[in-house]
């Protein structure tokens, strides 16, 4: 079935819009493939950066403002995500400008978090700002880690393009079973903080 599927041709032709649509909604899986696409040259490295950063950045924004003018009903009815809006919560009472630069960093409050932000009293000029470095660092740096895991994968097995496709659905599925893994280590955790 997969060995009819031409995965250069769709990399080269669909892989920044990827990119930009993945990072609008979850970011690091696609961003570790956009940067192994760029190590084996099918995509460029700056502009996969740059549509990452811009698709995270707006991201965010989008949720900021939602969290502006709905949060005050969003946030109480939103119950399966209360530890991570309170955690939240606290980091931007302590550490406003920190606490936006690293939302986006920590694992169950890449969405609440904004939200969350935009609720609060965080001039937008400022969560603009801050949020416009946040995504370009955070683009930067899982882009620039699937650049070497393309380098060390090459070195491993030499010409990559036979493994193009059981590689990304080997990242894709790392990601998933680490995300299954935080979550029900969180899951299991919060019902002994509530003991």
């Amino acid at each position: 079935m997969f060995e009819h599927i031409d995965f250069n041709y769709l990399l080269a032709t669909y892989g920044y819009l990827a990119i930009f649509i993945g990072c609008l909604l979850e970011g690091e899986t696609i961003l570790i493939l956009g940067g192994m696409a760029a190590h084996q040259h099918v995509l460029k490295l700056l502009p996969v950066i740059m549509y990452a950063s811009l698709a995270g950045m707006l991201g965010d924004q989008l949720l900021f403002w939602t969290g502006r003018y709905f949060g005050a009903r969003l946030l109480p009815k939103l119950h399966k995500h209360q530890a991570a809006i309170e955690r939240v919560t606290q980091l931007i009472n302590k550490y406003p400008t920190a606490s936006i630069f690293s939302v986006r960093f920590l694992y169950g409050m890449r969405l609440v978090g904004p939200m969350v932000i935009g609720a609060s009293q965080v001039s937008p000029v400022k969560f603009t700002c801050i949020n416009l470095v946040g995504a370009a660092v955070w683009a930067t740096l899982f882009v620039s880690g699937g650049y070497w895991a393309g380098e060390f994968l090459e070195g491993l097995l030499g010409d990559l393009k036979p493994y193009r496709l059981p590689i990304a659905l080997g990242v894709i599925v790392l990601m998933v079973v680490v995300a299954l893994v935080r979550h029900f280590r969180a899951k299991n955790r919060s019902p002994a903080k509530s003991l």
